[in-house]
């Protein structure tokens, strides 16, 4: 029992360590290393091409499920500057260099499909939702969307998914959203950005085999250049069968253990 309850500490101070770690964004502009960091199984990619009117709007990101988007590794790109998305959210208008960022490749896959997992964040939460500042979003396979709200035909934009402006008032789909800004009681996760999406899983089906496929992810400011958004994509995640999704909230698998090691020990007093 001494060396089972051990074990079982380490492993919940080792998950402690991963689940504290902070957001770390390293800035990048090499389509190949944006493209093949989000790369799994039953695809293949190509002729990768990256877009931008800064130097800094993408990147490699690491820490994400410490920070709390549900994504642990993967790329970010921004309308502004990648590295803007570290947190804390210590302003409520934060705006970095530019207004768009475009990662663009081609790919053929063995299933006929293609998915993987996204968030959306952006700085306009929540003062300017609903409203004609609703930064452009889309994820185009073969020039079409699907970058959806699940189960509709919806596309994710700040407008679609958000808490409501004023916060709590003519809320779309705000199950999905994530409060973040400081104006609404927050932060509460330890990202710049005021709110973001849940993660969702994007899909194009049907897709002929044997045949070379377009993929473009695409962000950029609407009506203005001020406040950030940003789409992380799952490092991996880009392939030909259903990513997995559904991460649990930071802490809850450590509270589990921590309980459990705490009964264990119980019963091992009780033994004497």
């Amino acid at each position: 029992m001494k060396h089972s309850l051990i074990a079982l500490l380490l492993v919940t101070a080792t998950l402690l360590g991963r689940e504290a770690s902070a957001l770390t964004v390293t800035p990048t502009s090499d389509p190949n290393l944006l493209a093949n960091t989000i790369l799994g199984a039953g695809v293949a990619i190509s002729n990768a091409a990256y877009s931008a009117n800064t130097g800094n709007g993408s990147g490699t990101f690491t820490g994400g499920i410490g920070s709390g988007i549900g994504i642990a590794t993967g790329i970010i790109l921004t309308t502004g500057t990648a590295t803007g998305a570290v947190g804390p959210n210590t302003l409520d208008n934060f705006t970095g260099f530019g207004t768009f960022s475009q990662l663009d490749f081609e790919f053929t896959t063995t299933t006929g499909s293609v998915f993987f997992n996204y968030v959306f964040a952006s700085e306009e939460y929540n003062e300017f939702t609903n409203s004609q500042f609703n930064d452009a979003f889309t994820l185009q396979v073969d020039g079409v969307n699907i970058a959806l709200i699940p189960g509709t035909s919806t596309p994710v934009q700040i407008n679609t998914v958000n808490g409501g402006n004023p916060f709590g008032t003519n809320a779309s789909h705000p199950e999905l959203f994530h409060n973040n800004d400081p104006s609404d009681g927050g932060p509460f996760f330890d990202i710049q950005y005021d709110g973001f999406t849940s993660m969702f899983t994007a899909q194009a089906t049907g897709l002929a085999l044997g045949t070379t496929h377009t993929m473009s992810f695409f962000i950029t400011d609407t009506s203005d250049s001020n406040l950030d958004s940003a789409v992380f994509i799952e490092g991996g995640s880009f392939g030909g069968v259903p990513p997995p999704i559904g991460v649990p909230e930071p802490g809850a698998g450590l509270l589990i253990l921590i309980g459990l090691g705490a009964a264990a020990g119980l019963r091992r007093r009780r033994r004497r």
